[in-house]
């Protein structure tokens, strides 16, 4: 009779990651946060970078408004509850998420009117005789086509640079820096104490686009002397679609601050209603027009999911999510179908995850299909948001492992790309330069040693269900 003994049967790594996942949201305090969003029962919400979930109290605050404030009061809701000041009252709520002191922050129009705004503004306050505006070569098509427009209009040059490398182009021709804190198609974090360090060196005016960090991680816009910013509210700040966007104008510019859009309600004494313009004092002068107020006031109540919370814990909380998702991803995902073009490190990292594969379109539309939202940028990358407010680590996990099941069933990837299966890449491909996406070089394959923070975990090999 022998005494070997029978092997105990392999681990199951999906029950293990699960495990871990539960274990983690058990003992995260922010996992109570939830509470204060409304969502779906059965879905993974990962599209936060692009429209936030619908803060709980703002259906209530939206219906006072228009049953109350606006059925009832008319016009005197424009004193009576607040209307008028409503721009500089939710800019002081916005300031400290990006870390401003109060004051310095407006709200209305769109990030692209502010950014506008912000440029010209940039312009006028920057030394004559300067030229050149430089511009992030890889930032959102609107910021590009702005910022070619306020140049035509200052008599600048738009010199396209790459973020990582726009300290060694900044020199006494450059009047104003535009740049992107967070990537929208990579979620690489730019070094904005760095950059704006360099730019103060050379004399140059900063204007940074926050959209993609305010709300994910701390921002410093005072402690960094940042000049001018731009940001939409409606991507981890919740402020629903379409949301109005803000405007912040450091303190010690405001007074010199000339905006190319002098409209009343940014004049000393709007309802003077005289012929010459008079810009008001502070950040006000930075409004324009009525402002829209339906939106402004659910922004309003949207921000009130922010009580109690800091931006460093939620900073915090960020990347041991996308750690995770990174993990799940390398041990659910078959080895090749994927790639990150998010940076590893955490200090070039915002709050999403881009991944790029094959046929992204029909795979980000099969994810959606099974409960996983995430999103799909041309050519072949899906991104998925990570907003710590709501989204847990068993969320993560299941994304991961969904995604996984997709990339690894026979019949789901005859059904999403129409042949026998997702090409995979071979170990150490590198990306062709020519599909437009940024910093190639970042680019780092999973479920392969990469020698980053990612940890270890084991391989998924079965089947996966749904």
């Amino acid at each position: 009779m022998s005494d070997a003994t029978t092997p105990a049967p392999p681990a199951d790594p999906a029950a293990d990651l699960a495990a871990r996942a539960a274990a983690l949201d058990a003992a995260d305090e922010l996992a109570k946060l939830r509470e204060r969003f409304t969502l779906p029962d059965g879905v993974v919400y990962l599209d936060g970078n692009s429209l936030g979930a619908l803060p709980a109290g703002v259906a209530d605050t939206t219906s006072d408004v228009v049953r109350r404030q606006w059925g009832e009061l008319l016009i005197r809701s424009w004193d009576e509850s607040g209307w008028w000041t409503a721009p500089e009252r939710i800019g002081d709520k916005i300031a400290p998420l990006i870390g401003a002191a109060p004051g310095q922050v407006v709200v209305g129009d769109s990030t692209s009117v502010n950014l506008f705004k912000a440029l010209v503004g940039a312009a006028r306050l920057a030394a004559p005789g300067r030229t050149r505006m430089l511009v992030d070569a890889a930032t959102f098509p609107t910021d590009g086509y702005i910022a070619q427009s306020a140049a035509r209009m200052t008599g600048l040059t738009v010199i396209p640079v790459d973020p990582s490398h726009a300290a060694e182009a900044m020199d006494a021709d450059t009047a104003v820096v535009l740049l992107n804190h967070v990537d929208y198609r990579t979620g690489r974090l730019h070094d904005l104490p760095a950059l704006t360090t360099a730019a103060r060196a050379a004399g140059a005016v900063t204007v940074w686009d926050l959209c993609h960090s305010a709300g994910a991680l701390p921002v410093g816009l005072d402690a960094h002397a940042v000049d001018l910013a731009v940001g939409c509210t409606y991507k981890y700040l919740n402020g629903g679609p379409g949301s109005p966007a803000y405007l912040y104008i450091a303190a010690r510019h405001q007074a010199a601050f000339d905006s190319p859009l002098p409209g009343w309600n940014g004049h000393a004494d709007p309802f003077a209603m005289t012929p010459d313009y008079e810009a008001a004092q502070g950040a006000t002068r930075g409004r324009v027009g009525t402002p829209d107020i339906l939106s402004m006031l659910a922004l309003e109540s949207a921000l009130d999911a922010w009580d109690g919370v800091s931006v460093e814990a939620v900073r915090a909380k960020s990347l041991a999510l996308t750690d995770f998702f990174l993990a799940c991803v390398a041990a659910y995902v078959p080895q090749g179908r994927v790639e990150s073009v998010t940076p590893a490190e955490h200090e070039r990292r915002g709050s999403q995850v881009s991944l790029r594969t094959e046929n992204a379109r029909e795979v980000m539309r099969e994810l959606i299909a099974r409960g996983v939202i995430g999103d799909f940028r041309a050519p072949d990358v899906l991104r998925f948001g990570f907003t710590p407010l709501y989204v847990g680590y068993a969320d993560a996990e299941r994304a991961a492992r969904t995604l996984g099941h997709i990339s690894g069933d026979p019949v789901a990837k005859r059904h999403i790309t129409g042949r026998a299966g997702l090409r995979p890449r071979p170990p150490g491909h590198i990306p062709d330069p020519a599909r437009n996406l940024p910093f190639q070089t970042d680019t780092v394959p999973l479920c392969r040693n990469t020698g980053t923070s990612v940890p270890a975990v084991p391989r998924v090999t079965e089947r996966l269900s749904r």
